[in-house]
Formats: structure tokens, C-alpha cells, sequence
């Protein structure tokens, strides 16, 4: 199974035509909400886990340092921007792109009190992967309900699709980049942000690949 491989997000039996769509598929929904919440729960995780943050969290801390917001407003003010850079990839937002700001708060806030927070660096460091494993999975998910995605999503997509490059080299060389620019910037950078830049493409790859095979799969039995 070759991670690099996949260069566009496949569509499946459940998947929208749209991303507009309001009155999806039951399924489709269902898969769009689920991936959400994985997503919010790995994001969860990394923060539990104190070995470090996602690339976007430490563009945020360099920025909120820069111009004296907080990070939920810095967050607010890069996810803006994100959208804004839509406009020349001709990407189109939807149901999804909502309820990604939403779901994905909510499951973070409300998840994050009860989440284990390790105290040796073996334990952070596997807390982290699972949460990296689950963002991928939860991205898969949602992407391929093609409801719209999230403002980082949503760049992803739009480059890949101008480039043609497989999906992981295009999140990754995204990620990347944002955790070059936070940490010139001054934001906090630990190993677990280090592990989500350069693992966070392969993760979303292998969670393509996963949910389709498994869209098969009861296409199969059916």
C-alpha cells in the first residue's frame, strides 16, 4: 500500500455531489459529523499529551505574540486568511466548512478534561501518534463526505488539485511551511509538533485508503 499514491480524494457511494448540499444523505452526513469528532479528539489528544502542538497552533502563538491577540483570535484571523487564498484555487465551501469550526471546537473542549495526561516522555509520545492517527482518519472521513472542508483542508485540496501532487507531499510541505513561519515567528515548537508535520500527510493518506477500502467492502456484501 503505497501512502503516496493517492492524489485526489476518491468518492464513495455516500459521498455529496455538492458540496452546497444541505439536505445530505443520512450516511453522508453521519461519516462528515464522525470524522469531525475524531478530528477534534486527536486534536485533543496532542494538546493532552504536552509534547507539543500542531504546526497551525504554533503559527497562531508566534502570531498572537506579533499582534497582541489571543490565539483563539489569532486562529479566527488565520482561518480568514486560509479562506481568502480559496478564491485564486476556485475551492468551494459548504455544509462541511461550517460544521468543521463547530464540531471540531465543541469535541476539543469537551473531551480535553478527561483525556489522560502523561507524565513520562514514552506515554506523550504515544498519546501524540494516536491523536495524529485519529486527525488523519477523521480528515478521510469527513473529506470524502464532500460537504465542503475546513479552511486548511480546503488549501490542501485546492493545491493539490492545481499541482497534481499526491495528497501527503502537498500536506505535508503545508505543514511544514506554517511550522517554519511560527517558529520564526517565536510560537512554541515541541517534538509532537515536529511528528504532526511530517506525519499528518502519510496519516490522512493511510485514512483514505482505509475508508475506501472499507466503502468496498460493503459495496461488496451489498
Amino acid at each position: 500500500m503505497n501512502l503516496f499514491s493517492v492524489r485526489a480524494i476518491p468518492t464513495t457511494g455516500w459521498s455529496s455531489h455538492y458540496p452546497l448540499n444541505f439536505r445530505p444523505k443520512l450516511l453522508t452526513l453521519i461519516n462528515l459529523c464522525s470524522g469531525l469528532a475524531l478530528f477534534g479528539l486527536g486534536e485533543a489528544l496532542m494538546l493532552a499529551s504536552g509534547f507539543g502542538v500542531s504546526p497551525w497552533l504554533v503559527l497562531a502563538d508566534g502570531l498572537s505574540m506579533r499582534l497582541g491577540l489571543s490565539i483563539g483570535m489569532t486562529t479566527f484571523v488565520i482561518s480568514l486568511a486560509v479562506l481568502l487564498l480559496w478564491v485564486p484555487l476556485r475551492q468551494m465551501p459548504g455544509l462541511g466548512t461550517i460544521l468543521n469550526a463547530l464540531i471540531i471546537a465543541a469535541v476539543i473542549d469537551l473531551s480535553l478534561p478527561f483525556l489522560p495526561v502523561p507524565t513520562s516522555g514514552l506515554l506523550q509520545a504515544a498519546e501524540s501518534v494516536f491523536g495524529i492517527v485519529l486527525i488523519g482518519l477523521g480528515s478521510a472521513m469527513y473529506l470524502i463526505a464532500k460537504l465542503g472542508p475546513g479552511p486548511r483542508d480546503g488549501l490542501m485540496t485546492g493545491l493539490q488539485r492545481l499541482t497534481g501532487l499526491p495528497i501527503a507531499l502537498v500536506r505535508t510541505a503545508i505543514e511544514i511551511a506554517v511550522l517554519l513561519v511560527g517558529w520564526f515567528l517565536g510560537g512554541a515548537v515541541g517534538f509532537g509538533t515536529l511528528l504532526f508535520a511530517f506525519g499528518v500527510g502519510p496519516a490522512l493518506s493511510l485514512g483514505l485508503l482505509l475508508v475506501l477500502w472499507v466503502s468496498k467492502e460493503i459495496n461488496d456484501i451489498k
